[in-house]
């Protein structure tokens, strides 16, 4: 007969194995959300001089999409749609006059929106945000009120300190204080990749979120001591390259902590180029438009999945897909089920990253604020009203009447402007 005293331990392992088993098998989820970055702005994508071997290897490691889009072309509601799986003119985050938040704007993201962190926090995962929130500033609205464990970067836009405006100098927090003010941004990339770092290796045991929105390439463009003058595509360029050497230390560290097979890690931008900007901007390679517009360069936007022994090595797809649908898919892997009381925009890619059929996804609808300017379904998009060109609070420049329709394909060489 077993001694009483080994039979409370095994009787609790045997009631307690099975959830810390639960738990440990759940994936963990890490997105990458890039700043105005363009369709053809990484090697991966085409560009000739900005040297992005990370991200290329992990492009050549994974899954890269050809046509995902984000749910609007400009900040605020790119990326109130990626955190609820919704277009944002259904969260109340679009508007047609001031279409993103600024120090002074009072509202935020609803606390009636269910976002992704919320959703993942009640399946046991631990959930930070680093870097641009720019979902609201006041303390309501912050990420530690939206399901973020915790939060550090910065609340809006890094061009945000306007004197004329009344602005206040950039402030860099960590929960809900402020612990620098002005930020400086040259050290921003290389700080918020240590404190992802740290995050995943403090939650190695269990599941996690991490969302990282960069500042950059978002202007004004700041690179550290290390990157600045390297690249051939000037400052731009050295932007970006030391992203990605942020996204290889991010990388990096999975497999360092052995959990690169139980995450994946997802790469993409909120919004096409700042092509205004010129030289300080990106490109949307050979798609018509950037950011601010509802053309292809401003809504379709590079994105690479990577999920080592999940997605299979070197993968490229044509399926649409979309910002929206990381909440759904997320969500998935978490075994649990988008919401039931609201309108869901986006669809689970579980399918596709394993190699599996994807169900056909139609139609995409591209929104400019609140009202409707495009309609895709199959590699036709019909434009109600169309645009070319963007300024902060521009007004529509060109309207056409009836529809403009144009075949998108999926190749990009027969998309707009080609």
């Amino acid at each position: 007969m077993m001694p009483w005293r080994y039979v409370l331990p095994l009787a609790f392992l045997a009631l307690s194995t099975p959830a810390i088993a639960a738990q440990e098998i759940r994936p963990n989820v890490v997105v990458i959300f890039a700043d105005d970055l363009g369709y053809g702005d990484l090697g991966a994508y085409g560009h000739p001089t900005i040297r992005t071997p990370r991200l290329d290897r992990m492009a050549a490691e994974g899954l890269k999409l050809t046509q995902f889009y984000t749910a609007e072309s400009v900040c605020t509601p790119s990326r109130a749609a990626l955190l609820t799986g919704r277009l944002p003119v259904r969260s109340g985050m679009a508007g047609d006059r001031l279409r993103v938040l600024f120090p002074n704007s009072l509202g935020g993201l609803p606390q009636s929106e269910i976002t992704l962190p919320e959703a993942l926090k009640e399946r046991g995962y631990a959930t930070a945000a680093i870097g641009k929130w720019h979902l609201g500033h006041l303390p309501e609205y912050l990420p530690t009120r939206h399901g973020f464990d915790q939060y550090f970067g910065i609340p809006y836009s890094n061009d945000m300190e306007s004197k004329q405006r009344g602005d206040p100098p950039l402030p860099l927090m960590r929960g809900e204080q402020v612990v620098e003010q002005p930020a400086d941004q040259t050290t921003l990339t290389r700080r918020y990749t240590e404190e992802a770092i740290g995050f995943m290796r403090a939650n190695r045991a269990r599941p996690f979120f991490l969302y990282l929105p960069h500042t950059f390439p978002h202007v004004p463009l700041f690179a550290s001591d290390e990157f600045r003058g390297r690249s051939p595509r000037g400052l731009y360029g050295d932007v970006v390259e030391e992203m990605d050497w942020s996204v290889g230390r991010i990388l990096d560290a999975l497999r360092d902590l052995g959990i690169a097979e139980r995450t994946l890690v997802v790469f993409t931008s909120d919004n096409g180029p700042w092509l205004t900007r010129g030289l300080q901007g990106g490109s949307a390679g050979l798609l018509r438009e950037g950011k601010g517009s509802t053309w292809e360069g401003g809504m379709r936007v590079p994105a690479i999945a990577w999920w080592p022994g999940t997605i299979a090595a070197g993968r490229v797809s044509e399926s649409l897909a979309s910002t929206m649908d990381l909440f759904p898919t997320a969500l998935a892997m978490a075994g649990g089920a988008p919401p039931r009381d609201r309108v869901m925009d986006g669809v689970s890619l579980l399918p596709l990253l394993r190699g599996e059929r994807q169900p056909p996804r139609d139609p995409v609808f591209f929104y400019r604020g609140t009202r409707l300017f495009a309609v895709r379904k199959g590699p036709w998009k019909a434009h109600l009203i169309t645009q070319s060109a963007y300024g902060t609070d521009a007004p529509v420049v060109h309207d056409t009447p009836g529809l403009v329709a144009e075949q998108v394909g999926v190749d990009v060489r027969d998309a707009e402007g080609a």
